[in-house]
C-alpha cells in the first residue's frame, strides 16, 4: 500500500514502519491529544486545517514522511 496525501492519518500510524519516522520529523505527534479526533482525516485535509501547525505539519513535510514510509515499505 503506497500512502499519499489522500492517505488517512490513521492508516498511516497504524502503519508499523511509519512509527520512526514520524518521530523524526513530528516529534510530538503521538502525545498530542488532538490526533483522536483528527485520525478519520485524510492527510490534505489535515494540512488544509489551521490547527495542522499545532501537529508541526507542512505539506513539504507530509510529503517528505510519506516517501521515506513508500520507500521503506518497497525493501
Amino acid at each position: 500500500m503506497k500512502f499519499t496525501l489522500d492517505s488517512t492519518l490513521a492508516s498511516v500510524l497504524d502503519e508499523p514502519m511509519a512509527k520512526p519516522i514520524l518521530e523524526k520529523y513530528v516529534p510530538d505527534l503521538y502525545k498530542n491529544p488532538m490526533v483522536s479526533m483528527v485520525k478519520g482525516m485524510s492527510l490534505s485535509k489535515l494540512l488544509a486545517m489551521p490547527q495542522a501547525a499545532q501537529f508541526g505539519l507542512t505539506k513539504e513535510k507530509v510529503q517528505t514522511v510519506l516517501d521515506e514510509i513508500n520507500k521503506r515499505m518497497e525493501k
